[in-house]
C-alpha cells in the first residue's frame, strides 16, 4: 500500500488544524467530526440527541445561475431546488444547512420527499438506498447573517463547511452546514 493510499483523511485534518490555528481555538472532537465527516450528519445527530427533526425554513425551484452551475456542475439556467432547513431536537437549534440539487438528477419519488415533508437529507438518501459518497470541499468560520443570529440567538462566530454528495460520478447534492462555534463543546 503506498502512503498517498493511506492518507486519505489528510486533507480534512489540515483543513481543521488550519481553521483552529486561525482563530486560536482547539475545537470539540464532536465538532471537529461534525465538520469532517463524511457519512450522515443525522445519523451522527441522532446519536448524540435521540432522533431529531428537521424544519424547513425555505425551499422552492429556482435556475442555477452562473455560481450555483460551477457548485453543482450544470448549465446555467438548469432547475434546482434551492432548500434551507435548521435541525433541531425540540427547541433547540442545532445545525443550519443550504442545498443546491439539481432537480435532472433526482427520481420523481425523491423529488416529492425532498418538497413535501421536513426529511433530512441523509434519511431521503437512506430511505431509497441511494449510494452516495461526500467530499468535503471547505471548512471555514464565518460571522452570522440576521438568519443565523436569529435561529441561534447569538451574535457568535459560526462553524461552516461545504460539501457535495456524489452519485454516479455527478454531483447530487451541494450542502452548506453551519453551526455556532459554542455548540457541541460539551458533548
Amino acid at each position: 500500500m503506498t502512503i498517498e493510499k493511506n492518507e486519505a483523511n489528510k486533507r480534512l485534518i489540515e483543513k481543521i488544524n488550519q481553521v483552529e490555528e486561525g482563530y486560536t481555538k482547539d475545537f470539540s472532537n464532536t465538532q471537529k467530526i461534525l465538520l469532517t465527516t463524511d457519512g450522515s450528519i443525522t445519523a451522527i445527530l441522532d446519536v448524540l440527541y435521540g432522533k431529531i427533526t428537521l424544519s424547513t425554513l425555505e425551499q422552492h425551484f429556482d435556475t442555477a445561475d452562473s455560481e450555483i452551475s460551477e457548485l453543482i456542475h450544470v448549465d446555467e439556467g438548469a432547475q434546482i431546488n434551492y432548500r434551507e432547513v435548521i435541525m433541531h431536537k425540540d427547541d433547540e437549534n442545532l445545525i443550519y444547512a443550504l442545498s443546491y440539487i439539481p432537480l435532472k438528477r433526482l427520481t420523481d419519488e425523491i423529488c416529492c420527499d425532498l418538497v413535501r415533508a421536513d426529511i433530512p437529507i441523509g434519511r431521503i438518501l437512506k430511505n431509497y438506498q441511494i449510494e452516495s459518497r461526500r467530499e468535503v470541499n471547505k471548512i471555514y468560520i464565518e460571522k452570522p447573517n440576521e438568519r443565523l443570529k436569529d435561529l441561534f440567538n447569538t451574535k457568535e462566530d459560526m462553524l461552516a463547511r461545504e460539501y457535495v454528495i456524489i452519485h454516479k460520478n455527478n454531483v447530487l447534492m451541494w450542502i452548506k452546514e453551519v453551526f455556532p462555534v459554542s455548540k457541541f463543546t460539551n458533548i
